[in-house]
C-alpha cells in the first residue's frame, strides 16, 4: 500500500530526534493514563470513606471523564491540524495534572466528580496531536508499529499507576496519591515544551488545510470507518468496564491487600497490556504489508478469543489462575488499538490525521469509556437484589462477551478495507 504522504525533506529529521520524540509522547501518553486510571486503584479507598455505590464509581472512572475528553477532542485536533501540536499537548498535560493534584483536596462525590472532569478537559488534548506527529515522523510501512509503541505508553500507565497506586494509597491515602502522581506531570510538561520540536509536516499537508466539513465529508465516504470506530468502542467498552473494577473484584472475591493489587495489575492488566498492543502494531505492520485486511482481521479474531480467558478469570475462586487468565485476556484484548489508528491514518490526508484520530476516540471513549464502567456498575448494582454477593463477578462475565460483537465489526470492516485504500490512492493523486 503505498504512502503518499512522506516528510519534507527540506527539513528532515534525524532519527535520533524520531525516536527521542516518540519516546516523550510515549512518556506523556503514561502520564494520561497514570493520572486517569490512578482513581480505579484506589476505589476501595475512596468508596469506604464517600460511601459510593458500584454506579457512582462508574461515573467517576467512566462517563465524568469521557464527556469532556470526546467532545473536546475534537475542536482541539482541528487546532492540532492548523498550528503547533507539541504546544498543545504540553499544555493539555499541564492541565491534567493540575486537576489531578485538585482531585486530592476533594471532600465529597460532587467534588471529586467536577476534578475528574477537569482531569477529561486536559486530557482531550493528548492522543490527536500525538497521532498526528508520529504520523509526519514515520512512513507508512513503520506507522502501525510507531503508533503501538506509543499505544504501548497507555499501559505503561497502567503499570505504574496500579503499582505505585496500591502502595502510596496505602502509605498515605487517596488524597495525598493523587496529589504525589500530579505534580511530575508538570515537569514533564516543560520538558516536552523545551526538548522536543514540532515535525515537519508532509508536503501534501503544506499544500491545504481542509475544513471540519470537509474531514468529516471524507471520513463518511471511507465504507470500512463505521466498523472500525465502533469495532475500537466496544473494544473500550471491554476493557474499561473489566479493568476499571479488577481492584474491586480482587478485594471482595480473592481478599486480596491494595498493595498487592496494584503490584498484581500493573504485572497483569499492564504488562499484558503493553505486550498485547506493541504485537497488534508489529504484526500487522507485518502480515499487512501483502493484505491491509489483517489490520482489522487480527484484532477481530483475537477479540473472540481471548472471551473464554476473561470468564475463566472472572469465575475463578483460585487467586493463581485468575491473575494467568487475566494477563492472557488483556494480551488478547489489546492487539485492535495501534492498527486502528494507523489504518484510519492511511485513509485520509496528512492534515485530517489529528482530526481523524479525535473522531475515531470520540466514538471510542463515548461508548467504551463513557458507558463501560458505568454499565458494568449498574448491572452490578442491579443484580445485588438478584445474586447477593456475586452481583459483581456476574456483571463482569457479561460485559466481556461484548467482545464477540466488536471481533465481527473488525471482520467487517477488513472486508471493506481494500475499496477505501483503492479510492483514497486514486484521490490523492489528483
Amino acid at each position: 500500500m503505498a504512502d503518499n504522504h512522506k516528510p519534507l525533506s527540506s527539513k528532515p529529521l534525524s532519527n535520533g530526534v524520531k525516536y527521542y520524540t516518540l519516546f516523550i509522547l510515549t512518556v506523556v501518553y503514561a502520564f494520561n493514563f497514570i493520572d486517569r486510571q490512578i482513581l480505579v486503584i484506589l476505589q476501595p479507598l475512596i468508596k469506604a470513606e464517600l460511601s459510593l455505590s458500584d454506579a457512582q464509581l462508574g461515573l467517576l472512572s467512566g462517563f465524568s471523564f469521557a464527556i469532556f475528553y470526546t467532545v473536546l477532542g475534537i475542536p482541539i485536533a482541528r487546532l492540532a491540524d492548523k498550528s503547533n501540536r507539541r504546544n498543545i499537548i504540553s499544555i493539555a498535560l499541564t492541565v491534567w495534572s493540575g486537576m489531578t493534584i485538585v482531585s486530592g483536596y476533594t471532600q465529597n462525590f460532587i467534588q471529586l466528580l467536577l476534578a475528574r472532569m477537569g482531569v477529561g478537559v486536559g486530557e482531550a488534548g493528548g492522543s490527536p496531536p500525538a497521532h498526528s506527529m508520529i504520523s509526519d515522523i514515520f512512513t507508512a510501512k513503520k506507522r502501525a508499529t510507531a503508533l503501538a509503541v506509543y499505544s504501548a505508553g497507555l499501559y505503561l500507565g497502567v503499570v505504574i499507576g496500579y503499582s505505585l497506586g496500591g502502595y502510596f494509597g496505602e502509605m498515605f491515602g487517596w488524597r495525598q496519591t493523587f496529589m504525589i502522581v500530579g505534580v511530575p506531570g508538570i515537569i514533564l510538561a516543560l520538558v516536552l515544551w523545551l526538548t522536543v520540536p514540532e515535525p515537519p509536516r508532509s508536503e501534501a499537508s503544506k499544500k491545504s488545510s481542509p475544513s471540519f466539513r470537509e474531514t468529516l465529508d471524507r471520513m463518511r465516504t471511507l465504507k470500512s470507518f463505521p466498523f472500525i470506530a465502533f469495532g475500537c468502542a466496544l473494544s473500550a467498552f471491554v476493557s474499561y468496564g473489566t479493568t476499571n473494577f479488577m481492584p474491586s473484584y480482587m478485594v471482595r472475591y480473592h481478599d486480596v491487600p491494595l498493595t498487592e493489587i496494584g503490584f498484581l495489575l500493573g504485572i497483569t492488566g499492564g504488562g499484558g497490556g503493553i505486550i498485547g498492543t506493541f504485537l497488534g502494531g508489529y504484526l500487522t505492520d507485518k502480515i499487512g504489508s501483502k493484505d491491509p485486511r489483517w489490520y482489522l482481521w487480527l484484532p477481530g479474531a483475537t477479540a473472540i478469543v481471548c472471551v473464554p480467558f476473561a470468564i475463566l478469570a472472572f469465575n475463578t475462586d483460585n487467586t493463581t489462575l485468575m491473575l494467568v487468565s487475566y494477563t492472557i485476556f488483556a494480551v488478547l484484548g489489546t492487539l485492535y488499538l495501534a492498527p486502528a489508528i494507523a489504518v484510519t491514518h492511511r485513509l485520509v490526508s496528512p492534515r485530517m490525521r489529528a482530526m481523524s484520530s479525535a473522531v475515531l476516540f470520540f466514538v471510542l471513549n463515548l461508548i467504551g469509556l463513557g458507558l463501560g464502567p458505568v454499565a458494568v456498575g449498574l448491572l452490578s448494582d442491579t443484580l445485588r437484589e438478584i445474586n447477593g454477593t456475586d452481583s459483581l463477578r456476574l456483571a463482569l462475565t457479561i460485559g466481556v462477551c461484548v467482545a464477540f460483537l466488536k471481533g465481527y465489526l473488525f471482520y467487517a470492516g477488513g472486508r471493506r478495507l481494500p475499496e477505501d485504500i483503492e479510492a483514497t490512492m486514486i484521490l490523492d493523486q489528483k
